[in-house]
């Protein structure tokens, strides 16, 4: 392997950097992400209960802003829900802003990563490629070993690179999809709350259920 990285040339140390710094934003974008952290199935049932039985305090709020994403919504709306639908509405949508900024935190710099890393291996390539003319002109195509040297360069730079960029590409479309469905989810559960508190309707349980039954 440190073979390999040493043909590469100079070119091969930003190119594993981004490699390494990719991986570590993949890891905690995938921990961070779980749906089951982002938007936990009962809580708005459990929310609803403690509505029904006078048992959401300024303490349980404050928990249920800190449970998770789905929890600080559900929390925002409930502070400004007296205030009337448009105002709840308002303050669900204003903490939402907040959710999806900060689920969408690191995507912007994988995505740059994924751009950014084949460019690196094509520079690497056209380094290599000046390195054999220039020995041509200089040496003719005698010295078999550094004209080889130069082409090895530009191929493992090249390959490095798109071997970088092509699984950066693919987690950076994989989590912005991801974020679109958990943003559903979301917008999902606040409606609900919203109706439940302003049309007098209840949640739907069975609906939840259902959802367990059939994950299950």
């Amino acid at each position: 392997m440190f073979e390999i990285v040493q043909a590469g040339g100079i070119l091969m140390l930003p190119i594993i950097l981004c490699s390494v710094l990719a991986i570590a934003i993949i890891i905690e974008r995938f921990w961070t992400l779980n749906p089951s952290r982002i938007a936990p199935r009962n809580m708005l049932p459990e929310v609803w209960s403690k509505i029904k039985q006078n048992q959401l305090d300024a303490a349980e709020l404050k928990d249920l802003r800190s449970s998770s994403a789905l929890g600080q919504i559900l929390a925002s709306g409930l502070v400004s829900a007296k205030s009337g639908r448009t105002i709840m509405v308002e303050s669900i949508e204003q903490a939402a802003g907040y959710v999806v900024h900060d689920m969408s935190r690191y995507l912007n710099l994988l995505g740059t990563i994924a751009q950014i890393t084949p460019l690196l291996g094509l520079l690497g390539t056209v380094l290599g490629m000046i390195r054999v003319f220039t020995e041509i002109m200089a040496q003719g195509t005698g010295n078999a070993n550094v004209l080889a040297g130069g082409i090895s360069e530009a191929l493992i730079t090249t390959a490095a690179g798109l071997t970088v960029a092509i699984p950066t590409l693919l987690f950076y479309r994989f989590f912005q999809r991801r974020i679109d469905t958990l943003v559903v989810d979301l917008e999902r559960e606040s409606i609900k709350l919203v109706d439940a508190l302003h049309s007098a309707r209840a949640v739907d349980y069975k609906d939840n259920k259902d959802n367990e039954a059939n994950s299950e």
